[in-house]
């Protein structure tokens, strides 16, 4: 396999990541399961019914650059 290959079939792991990820969320709900989900900083249980329970308000997300070390 070429380099080119190898780094155009590096490029599709997000994307791959991304749909698996979605996957194993879907088929949790579809088995019965909650699953747990954050939107704007707020923790939630998703009930297979669609419903969401608010568990906890999370502290806002911190950006870093790739090389930048975070003390917390």
């Amino acid at each position: 396999m070429s380099e080119n290959e190898i780094e155009n079939l590096e490029q599709m792991i997000p994307l791959l990541a991304s749909g698996v990820t979605t996957k194993a969320y879907m088929d949790s709900l579809l088995a019965g399961n909650i699953v747990l989900e954050v939107q704007k900083n707020i923790l939630y249980e998703v009930y297979p019914d669609g419903t969401k329970k608010q568990l906890k308000e999370l502290p806002k997300m911190i950006e870093v650059d790739i090389n930048q070390k975070v003390h917390l």
